[in-house]
Order: C-alpha cells, then sequence, then structure tokens
C-alpha cells in the first residue's frame, strides 16, 4: 500500500534576532512618524516583503527614538507594517535618542533618498524639509544628495489643483505631465489636459506643445469678454465634458457668434463628432 506523503508543515514567522547594536522592542509599541512623506505604500509590495520576513525574519533593523513609554519610527515604516503582516511581535530596532527637530529631519531626508516615492510624496517632503526645517534649496540639495534643480521643480508641482496631484499620486501623470501642467494659464484649461493625458492622449510633448499654443491666444473660455456667469458657466462645463479647449467669440454688430472645439488629430475629431451627435445635452 502506497502511503500519501504527509504535507509540509507551514513554517512559524521567525522573531527577528537582534543584530548588533539593536535591540528588540514590541512592535505594538512602535508607532509611526506623523511627517513620514510616504502616504502611499503598494499592496503588493508590502505583502512580498511580509512573506520574506516570515522566511528569513528582518534584516536591516527600523530606526526608532523613545517617546515616553513608546517608540516613535525615524526610518523604516515599510518594515514596520511588513513585520506586522508577517505576524511577529517584537521587532530589531536602533534606538537614538534625539530631539523633535533632528528626527523629523531624519524621516525625511531618509525617505527622500528612496528612489520610490512619488511625485507628489517627493514635492511635500522637499517643501516639509524646507518650510519645517528652515533650510534653503542648496542646503535641501546638500542633505539629500539632489540636484537644486531637481528640488525646485518637485516643488512647484504642490501649485496643481488637487485633483492633478491625486493623478499623480496614483501614477496616472508623471512628474514630467504636472511640470508640462503648469504652463496652462488657468485651472480648467489644466483639469481639461489633464484628464486627456491621464487617459494616456497625451504625452509630455503634445502636453508641452498644447500650453505653448494656449499661450499664444489672447481669449479663451476662462475669460469671454462681455459673457454672462451663467455662459460662462455652461462654456467652462463644456470644456471640462470634452476634455479638449474651448474658444468662444460673442457676435458683434451683425457678425455672428462663433463656438470653436479645439483638436489635434482626424482620431479626436471623429471622437468629437461622436459624443456630440449621441449626446442629449448639446
Amino acid at each position: 500500500m502506497i502511503r500519501e506523503p504527509e504535507p509540509k508543515p507551514r513554517p512559524e514567522p521567525r522573531e527577528p534576532a537582534a543584530a548588533a547594536g539593536t535591540r528588540e522592542i514590541d512592535i505594538d509599541l512602535v508607532d509611526p512618524n506623523p511627517h513620514q512623506p510616504r502616504t502611499r505604500f503598494r499592496e503588493e509590495s508590502l505583502e512580498e516583503l511580509a512573506q520574506s520576513i516570515r522566511a528569513t525574519g528582518v534584516i536591516q533593523p527600523v530606526v526608532v527614538r523613545p517617546v515616553g513609554s513608546r517608540f516613535q519610527l525615524i526610518a523604516g515604516e515599510r518594515r514596520w507594517r511588513a513585520t506586522q503582516r508577517a505576524g511577529l511581535h517584537r521587532i530589531p530596532a536602533i534606538v537614538r535618542e534625539v530631539p523633535d527637530h533632528l528626527a523629523l529631519e531624519m524621516t525625511v531626508v531618509e525617505n527622500l533618498q528612496r528612489e520610490d516615492l512619488n511625485p507628489v510624496e517627493q514635492a511635500r517632503a522637499f517643501d516639509t524639509l524646507i518650510t519645517t526645517f528652515g533650510v534653503t534649496q542648496e542646503e535641501a540639495a546638500s542633505r539629500t544628495g539632489k540636484d537644486r534643480a531637481t528640488i525646485a521643480n518637485a516643488i512647484r508641482l504642490l501649485k496643481l489643483e488637487e485633483q492633478i496631484l491625486g493623478l499623480l499620486e496614483e501614477g496616472r501623470l508623471s512628474a514630467g505631465h504636472g511640470r508640462a501642467l503648469l504652463a496652462f494659464e488657468t485651472a480648467s484649461a489644466r483639469l481639461a489636459a489633464a484628464k486627456r493625458a491621464s487617459d494616456g492622449r497625451l504625452t509630455v510633448r503634445a502636453l508641452e506643445r498644447l500650453a505653448a499654443r494656449s499661450q499664444k491666444r489672447p481669449r479663451a473660455i476662462d475669460e469671454p469678454p462681455h459673457v454672462d456667469p451663467n455662459t460662462r458657466a455652461a462654456l467652462e462645463d463644456l470644456q471640462r465634458e470634452l476634455g479638449t479647449r474651448v474658444t468662444l467669440r460673442p457676435p458683434k454688430g451683425k457678425r455672428p457668434g462663433e463656438l470653436a472645439i479645439e483638436y489635434h488629430e482626424d482620431r479626436q475629431l471623429y471622437a468629437l463628432y461622436e459624443r456630440l451627435r449621441k449626446s442629449k445635452d448639446y
């Protein structure tokens, strides 16, 4: 009689072993840093790290500082989260006695030296470093190893509307898209262009060309001459709905008014035609 092989027991999560210069602390006593620049942690990445920790433990200790009877993270929030997910109760940590301002600065700088921050997280981290800690852009560049122009361009993204910042955080727009959108003169034009770009219809170069053309035109939907507020609101709604620039020229004397809808390629023209033809509102 052939016996079925017994299933291998699932390995229990390994408690981390403290390395030299570290100590093990209860994971429930650790709090995240309120100035952590990273706001999004990819589920797949966290789960992969948690599986690795279950098998081999935490290789690199986190860095914390004592705050009363608890500890606050300075560096290693992703490892801390993955360790919790792995079911461990203790984590190796380097405990440092540092004042508030230095701990916060260390957290910001540590995260800025990583490559996987999204453009908005990076911009907010640079902004925190400069506004909260009073350092110049040159000093920020020295402390983070980044170029000063990189810092200046990153911070400029924070001038964009919240809807656009959300698209940048979600990865639907790149930092290059964001910088190109800054060249548009009005919020409605930026939002309309951002929507098209996030749908994959505009590259960074196409956005730059569109912004350059818009700056050459003296009048656009946002400031049509002698248009009452209701008409203005309707035009802005039309531009958002169509996702492209709309230009209005009111009638003057015997000259009729004109409503122009911008397009850049035949495919876009056909799509606009289909939307207008099928729409019940226009």
